[in-house]
């Protein structure tokens, strides 16, 4: 399963809304991979998040594979919709 996210605060996928993207995406069993253009970054891995350097306006897709694919899709993306509380 996939859906296209945009990145809606003004901060980006710094540290602290990075750390709860991976917290929350380490708590489903599916494999959730985040594609940006040609790189592809483990969502459950703090470096590879980071590694995106995903600023205010970033649209990429998140990619969920596995038994609770699509509770993972939509948890993601709401904390995302949401600005991870910062606004």
């Amino acid at each position: 399963m996939e859906k296209q996210v945009t990145i809606l605060n003004k901060s980006g996928l710094h540290a602290r809304p990075a750390s709860e993207f991976v917290k929350l995406a380490a708590r489903f069993e599916s494999e959730i991979t985040i594609l940006l253009g040609t790189k592809v970054a483990n969502a459950k891995s703090i470096i590879n998040v980071l590694s995106l350097a995903a600023t205010m306006g970033t649209v990429f897709t998140l990619r969920a594979v596995g038994p609770d694919e699509a509770e993972a899709i939509d948890a993601l993306s709401s904390l995302i919709e949401r600005k991870f509380g910062e606004e």
